[in-house]
């Protein structure tokens, strides 16, 4: 059969979002408002690994639960993703992702089998065989992702995030203190609970934090996917409804209506600043550029700050 080649168009494509937080951040409720506004009328898929906890927001959102049991390989994390896609949900929820990694059954303690089926309480070998043992489990995780990347409907992977701290150097006093861990995926030391390329395997992935529950800081957002996510509100089912509309080959909605009010409703210097300053960005070209600035100078003036 000769390989064949089409013109691209953007229709039927399935997103795959990261949501990453601590206790308090919000990525559980983020991911059903988004999945209630991916799938508008119909239910979306939760798989929950955490005894039920999803059923808390069985009252506020329209899904069909799933509970995931130990052990929490990637295996069983892939075929139960794999039965709601073939389900027909237009969103599958996963909470948590975070299990796979670190959990019973999860790639960490895979690797201790291995560790265990390798060399035994010989500790020595042990070591030698550390990096080896590695492999088995790496291999399924690979896997696992590779399906996940093939799954058609738009999937929501919540994970949790830990605080990491490491030792460094003052150069100024010459003493070792600790800081926060500086990382790929974290933000002021919190970092995704998975494995380290998990998060830039996915579409768009984002960290939450407890200080600002919803908010997102992203940690990958291409430019193509940015006006889904606004990161100066909350994850919303309005960013679902834009991921729908994107995913279907739509065109998506002007959001520079939303941008002008706010800035014209800024109550003071700096709230005025920040608005101005997210408006910008988010202009596709020199006149809503334009827009924004007059939108500024004008409710700069009222504010009393001059023009």
């Amino acid at each position: 059969m000769t390989f064949q080649f089409k013109p691209a168009i953007r229709e039927q494509v399935g997103l795959l979002v990261g949501l990453a937080g601590g206790t308090g951040a919000g990525k559980t409720f983020s991911a059903m408002r988004m999945a209630a506004g991916i799938s508008g009328d119909k239910p979306f898929a939760v798989i929950d690994t955490e005894a039920g906890r999803a059923k808390h927001y069985a009252d506020a959102f329209r899904f069909d639960h799933g509970d995931l049991h130990p052990p929490f390989n990637p295996q069983a994390y892939a075929e139960a993703i794999l039965a709601a896609d073939q389900a027909g949900y237009p969103v599958i929820v996963v909470d948590s992702m975070s299990h796979e990694w670190s959990s019973e059954g999860g790639v960490l303690e895979m690797q201790e089998a291995e560790l265990d089926r390798m060399a035994g309480d010989d500790w020595k070998k042990r070591e030698a065989v550390k990096m080896a043992a590695w492999i088995r489990p790496k291999m399924q995780h690979k896997k696992m992702v590779q399906r996940l990347l093939q799954v058609r409907a738009h999937l929501i992977l919540c994970f949790r995030a830990e605080e990491k701290v490491e030792m460094i150097r003052d150069e100024k006093t010459g003493k070792m203190v600790i800081v926060p861990k500086v990382s790929r995926t974290g933000l002021d030391g919190w970092a995704p609970v998975t494995e380290k390329n998990l998060p830039f395997e996915l579409t768009a992935s984002f960290l939450l934090t407890a200080d600002a529950p919803g908010m997102p800081k992203p940690i990958k957002l291409q430019s193509q996917h940015r006006p889904m996510f606004p990161l100066d509100q909350p994850i919303d089912e309005e960013s679902g409804k834009k991921i729908a509309i994107w995913a279907s080959g739509g065109a998506m909605p002007d959001d520079s209506t939303r941008h002008i009010k706010a800035i014209e409703t800024a109550a003071d210097m700096d709230a005025l600043k920040h608005a101005f300053q997210m408006a910008y960005k988010s202009a596709k070209d020199d006149a809503t550029q334009r827009r924004f600035k007059d939108a500024y100078d004008t409710r700069k003036a009222k504010l009393g700050g001059g023009l």
